[in-house]
């Protein structure tokens, strides 16, 4: 038992060597840019990416889609078709709309995870209002560094020292009143998550170095409800290695084919880099169908993700 809740903290509550080991390696090994980029989307971004697949068609689910096709088939195809013709048409307000969505779904985990540890309302409270509002600074932030530039490099210092005081004194201020603890991590995880986006010069590295902590908590979740599951139904006996192995198999699959095309983004040929649409797409469907998954005020989530989630 004592294990898994270190391995809890270590993944889920508070991964923050995941970002540190990023950020060591951009600026210790600068030439290896482009390697790091690849092996972090190929190890932890695809592969939580792909484990939505084998989490959305397990054969739990089922019944629950047929009962609802316009969510769970109608609108994932509208979302295809969508993010197809807004990529062809507005390719720039297209990428802004991507990275709006990215930063409300990473936002909402991390309110979703805090509620499933902080069982004290008003400490709850304060620590998702936190999460919330950090979030929308780093996304303005980002918004002017990237897409409207007028936070330029030489007021870099000035904001990272306004930002650091805020961090601080919020951080400071909320461990006097609720104490330090396992869940104050988990909250300060929700807050740091898109920090990046006050010092990194690639937006790339906004989107993917302290969202490494975001995959590592998906991932281990997501594998704690299909183990569980998997524990209750038996498949464990199965001697078909498919069967035993088809959240790892899918997810090794998906991350291989995505993660090239992600890299063909960045190519020459116009062709090769327009396939970048195809791992955004599978990355939108994500933030939509999680959002449908999670949502434990449905009670098939509550039965068949929140019992085994909290076992």
């Amino acid at each position: 038992m004592n294990t898994i809740l270190k391995k809890e903290v270590f993944f889920v509550k508070f991964p923050i060597i995941f970002p540190i080991l990023y950020l060591s390696v951009l600026y210790l090994f600068p030439g290896f840019e482009t390697q790091l980029i690849f092996i972090t989307i190929l190890l932890l971004a695809e592969t939580h990416f792909g484990a939505t697949w084998p989490f959305f068609l397990d054969r739990v689910n089922f019944p629950h889609i047929l009962k609802n096709k316009f969510s769970f088939i109608y609108i994932p195809i509208l979302i295809t078709i969508s993010c197809l013709i807004c990529f062809i048409l507005i390719k720039n307000l297209f990428l802004l709309i991507f990275f709006a969505a990215n930063v409300y779904h990473v936002t909402r985990q991390s309110f979703g995870i805090t509620n499933l540890y902080t069982k004290e309302l008003n400490q709850k409270k304060f620590y998702t209002n936190t999460i919330y509002i950090f979030n929308s600074i780093f996304f303005l932030i980002a918004f002017f560094r990237f897409y409207i530039p007028l936070i330029t490099e030489e007021y870099l210092i000035i904001l990272n020292i306004i930002m650091i005081i805020m961090l601080i004194l919020t951080f400071c201020y909320l461990a006097m009143k609720f104490n330090l603890s396992e869940n104050f991590l988990t909250m300060v995880t929700g807050v740091l998550i898109f920090y990046p986006v006050c010092f990194v010069s690639n937006p790339v590295h906004a989107i993917i170095m302290g969202v490494t902590m975001h995959y590592s908590q998906y991932l281990f979740l997501t594998t704690k409800v299909l183990k569980n599951r998997t524990n209750q139904s038996e498949v464990l006996e199965s001697k078909n290695f498919f069967l035993r192995y088809k959240f790892i198999i899918t997810i090794v699959i998906y991350s291989l084919i995505m993660s090239v095309l992600s890299i063909f983004g960045k190519n020459e040929s116009v062709f090769l880099s327009n396939l970048i649409i195809i791992p955004i797409t599978g990355q939108m469907l994500h933030f939509y169908l999680d959002s449908q998954l999670w949502k434990f005020s449905e009670e098939h989530n509550r039965e068949n993700i929140l019992k085994f989630l909290i076992n």
